[in-house]
């Protein structure tokens, strides 16, 4: 049992390790952003994860955060009193009824194995089942974490505490630019230059789009905020088709750059991501030339190659398209569920 002390914004936590000097809060505030992101780095880099974050990543996020409130939803570990790791839990509800519980945490590579991070895991276990006690328990209720395929010591601990994957997910790479594809557009549609008037238009029909994917998020206001300010908004790479005869948006894909992780490993890689079709225009070519619009747009800007994530199980067959586009999976990473029970007792089902 947790006993919080708010007047210290300090946590008690009765099962963590006898470290000298190791303590537990809450979060701070903005002041805790720089050691957020050192931390998130360093872990990456010792999982063999590429994401490369930044303060004005956080920043961004920590804005427009939905269903998390970090004053209650995070925990800070502290040794001597130096941040050395921290967790942060927040919930979801699905376009199909689940309720996603979802666990977030890092911890500095020289800190781990020694309990430290269990002892995080199951304050954010606890937090996240004080949340569901206040739900209605209307549907299916999960809790749920993402690792990188090479992120062993997570799965490790996923897996001794009743986690399984349930889903895969390849990061997948064209090594080169070379030989794209020609790949018109149906008759009647046409890609057009994205303009402020017409981001809130994009997000909604990409928002439509997605609602066929497995275990999709119901998208917020906060979300399309959060969008705006992302480092991945960039409206001028973006391929997004219209049609004439409605004046409507058939497809889209939203690419981007990422100057930092290119710049951290030295190389020239661009995004095809945010890859999606509304439904009364697929099966007509319009992803594949658009991706092939994509390919073009980064090679004129310089890039060499260009990476996108896919589900490996999508309904529409995306897999097999970008295998055709020339993309081949480099890694492959999973989300774990754990069925949620609000008083702690847990039946393991079928988390799909």
């Amino acid at each position: 049992m947790n006993t919080i002390e708010p007047s210290a914004g300090m946590i008690t936590i009765s099962d963590a390790p006898a470290i000298p000097g190791l303590s537990f809060r809450r979060f701070r505030g903005e002041s805790d952003y720089l050691a957020m992101v050192e931390i998130v780095n360093a872990s990456n880099r010792a999982d063999g994860s590429e994401w490369i974050e930044t303060v004005e990543r956080t920043a961004n996020e920590y804005a427009h955060l939905t269903n998390c409130d970090p004053s209650t939803d995070m925990i800070f570990a502290e040794v001597d009193w130096r941040t050395i790791g921290y967790g942060r839990v927040m919930w979801r509800e699905t376009t199909s009824g689940e309720r996603l519980h979802i666990l977030v945490g890092f911890l500095q590579p020289d800190w781990r194995r020694r309990g430290i991070g269990r002892a995080i895991f199951h304050w954010q276990e606890r937090r996240l089942r004080e949340i569901a006690a206040d739900h209605v328990a209307d549907g299916p209720r999960f809790l749920e974490v993402w690792t990188d395929q090479t992120a062993y010591g997570k799965e490790a601990l996923l897996t001794s505490e009743g986690y399984r994957p349930v889903r895969y997910f390849f990061e997948m790479v064209r090594p080169d630019l070379d030989d794209i594809p020609e790949a018109p557009l149906p008759p009647g549609m046409e890609v057009r230059p994205a303009l402020p008037e017409h981001y809130r238009v994009i997000w909604d029909a990409g928002d439509e789009a997605f609602r066929d994917e497995w275990s999709e998020w119901a998208l917020t206001e906060s979300d399309y905020q959060s969008w705006l300010g992302s480092s991945e908004f960039c409206p001028d790479i973006w391929k997004v088709a219209w049609d004439r005869a409605t004046d409507q948006v058939a497809g889209m894909v939203l690419g981007f750059i990422d100057h930092e992780q290119n710049e951290t490993f030295q190389r020239l890689r661009g995004w095809t991501e945010n890859i999606c079709v509304r439904r009364p225009w697929r099966k007509r070519g319009v992803a594949r030339a658009l991706i092939a619009e994509n390919l073009r747009e980064l090679k004129a800007r310089g890039m060499t190659e260009a990476a996108l994530g896919v589900d490996t199980e999508n309904p529409t067959g995306a897999l097999r398209l970008y295998e055709r586009m020339g993309f081949r999976p480099v890694k492959r990473n999973a989300l774990y569920r754990k069925p949620l029970v609000a008083d702690g007792r847990s039946q393991m089902a079928d988390c799909r």
